[in-house]
């Protein structure tokens, strides 16, 4: 008779492998669902091939249109769209199953010692890796910002020498787009192309500020929108707008020489204890697999990696927050 612990080893990979499969049907049943036996027929045929895929495309976007309409998925794209990741919201989120279906994959085969273990690791591989993408995407989008910032000094003087040369401000961001770095130039490129389709020049830099969220161009757009409003010389405002903001990146700068080790401390002493038990645990099984028996006490001691891994996370943002110094 075999054993029942060696049967509960491919339970979690028979079901992560059946979800996948699940979807993937959906998916495909989606796009040919709208075809009679005429369309088959004719695309048997050879005709309307094109039509064809065409209205299966039609439906993503459409599908991609409904999710990207929920709070949740507003909140994504616009995410991607401040990381610069060509994605939809719909791919978005395959890229996350996909992620959490091998995260689940590896807990299982981490945790193979006992099915306790091997349960437990795979929901918990399955939970984190799930957030990788975002992970991704929010520090894809973080460092993005932190480039437009670092250029931002010299966007804004390039943006006063213009004005004093005689050109508009319009012509002067379409310089900027043209002669900027990178993200920079791409996003006052969109600026142009947003005031050139009928937008006003408030409602284009206030979608720039949603792109990229930034106190100091906030600032920048705030004296512009107070400029257009009042009038007076653009110019001059803008060189001291220039001289502030140089002046925080600096002392920016600074302060995060200066808090260097405490972040890397964060890190090594929240790396260190996980890493070291996934470690021990693909080499041998058997040692960490009392840590995760279910049961009563004193036989349950699931309950000291939770707790473990609850005052790790405590103490990381605690450290986090400690070196957090704000400008």
């Amino acid at each position: 008779m075999p054993n029942p612990a060696d049967l509960t080893q491919f339970i979690a990979p028979a079901g992560i492998f059946l979800v996948v499969l699940a979807v993937f049907a959906l998916l495909s049943r989606r796009s040919a669902g709208g075809t009679d036996y005429g369309d088959r027929l004719t695309q048997f045929a050879g005709r309307r091939a094109d039509q064809q895929q065409l209205t299966a495309k039609e439906q993503l976007q459409q599908f991609d249109k409904v999710v990207a309409r929920g709070k949740r998925g507003s909140e994504t794209a616009r995410d991607l769209a401040r990381a610069d990741l060509k994605l939809t919201v719909t791919e978005f989120y395959g890229i996350k199953l996909i992620a959490a279906a091998i995260g689940a994959a590896a807990g299982a085969v981490i945790g193979r010692a006992s099915w306790e273990a091997q349960t437990l690791s795979a929901i918990v591989g399955f939970v984190l890796f799930s957030f990788v993408p975002n992970l991704y995407v929010g520090y894809a989008a973080k460092a993005r910002i932190t480039r437009f910032n670092a250029q931002l000094g010299d966007t804004i003087n390039m943006l006063a020498n213009s004005l004093r040369s005689g050109y508009s401000l319009l012509q002067s961001m379409e310089l900027v787009s043209r002669e900027a770095p990178e993200p920079t130039a791409s996003e006052y490129k969109r600026v142009v192309q947003e005031v050139g389709l009928g937008l006003r020049t408030e409602e284009a830099l206030d979608n720039l500020l949603k792109r990229v969220p930034s106190d100091d161009l906030d600032l920048l757009i705030t004296a512009v929108k107070i400029q257009m409003e009042s009038g007076g010389n653009l110019a001059q405002i803008l060189d001291t707008i220039g001289h502030t903001i140089r002046e925080r990146i600096r002392i920016k700068g600074e302060i995060a020489v200066l808090t260097a080790q405490g972040r890397i401390s964060a890190y090594v002493i929240t790396g260190l204890p996980i890493g070291l038990a996934i470690f021990i645990s693909v080499i041998n099984p058997n040692y960490m697999a009392p840590m995760f028996t279910f049961g009563m006490p004193p036989d349950a001691w699931c309950c000291l990696p939770v707790a473990g891994l609850v005052m790790i996370v405590i103490g990381f943002f605690a450290i986090m927050k400690i070196v957090d110094i704000e400008v």
